[in-house]
């Protein structure tokens, strides 16, 4: 006789989830409403961001960190719209900060989450190849992955003006074929993510995103490739450039 457990009282295989913090009020992009809610192609941004994550198969739950007083509008907003069935959506209310709102995410997810994705909701346009590469190589052993595109332009390392707009002195030319323009979802081993934001604290000279919280743990993190469409919306004219790239994607394939 088989010692073969039947399939309901096999343990379930380690999830991947998504954690999308739309706290933020995006102020770059003028008054009104919240950054994430702001409407690309007749619809809010942050729900292209969660149809973005939830059109990868390897990713099984969505969580959404709200606004703090504005978990409520969000649920709403996620029942308004449809989103894939075979995914789970959960809405928690965020923090003050990012760093605070991810935290939060964190700790909402279920015990057998083992993967994390953290996304911008101000990238709603990431085509599911990034998401499932991002993915697969945290499933493949590495504790943190970024998506990022080589850049075009030559960057320099300045001294920042005390005043806006005043002349700034050039410190240094990195080399560019060394640098890389980080996008989102980032990717975690979730033991990983979690010490980075119980030990890390973000500010003005250290981390700006989860990678570099990880990276002064002094944990790996490893680069795959990004994709153009996966830009940050934060000014009008990129609010302009997405309503395009939209457009182009709902003529050639219906998307």
């Amino acid at each position: 006789m088989s010692s073969t457990p039947p399939p309901a009282d096999r343990p379930r295989p380690p999830r991947t989830a998504a954690v999308i913090p739309a706290a933020g009020r995006g102020v770059r992009l003028g008054p009104g409403a919240p950054k994430a809610l702001r409407v690309l192609g007749g619809t809010p941004m942050l729900i292209h961001a969660i149809r973005a994550m939830a059109a990868s198969r390897a990713i099984s739950l969505v969580v959404v960190v709200a606004p703090p007083d504005g978990a409520p509008e969000v649920k709403h907003l996620l029942d308004e719209h449809a989103l894939p069935e075979r995914t789970d959506y959960l809405v928690v209310p965020g923090g003050e900060t990012r760093q605070e709102s991810v935290r939060l995410g964190l700790e909402a997810l279920p015990e057998d989450v083992a993967v994390v994705l953290v996304h911008d909701a101000a990238r709603p346009l990431v085509p599911v190849d990034t998401v499932d590469a991002v993915a697969a190589a945290v499933r493949d052993g590495a504790p943190a992955v970024v998506p990022a595109l080589p850049l075009a332009d030559t960057v320099k390392e300045v001294e920042p003006a005390a005043t806006p707009g005043e002349p700034e002195p050039v410190l240094a030319t990195p080399v560019r074929a060394r640098l890389r323009a980080v996008q989102t979802p980032q990717g975690f081993d979730r033991d990983t993510l979690e010490r980075a934001h119980a030990e890390v604290a973000v500010d003005g000279e250290g981390a700006t995103d989860d990678a570099g919280m990880v990276e002064r743990l002094g944990r790996p993190v490893v680069v795959v490739p990004g994709h153009e469409e996966a830009f940050k919306v934060t000014r009008p004219l990129d609010l302009v450039l997405a309503e395009a790239v939209l457009a182009r994607r709902r003529a050639n394939d219906g998307f």
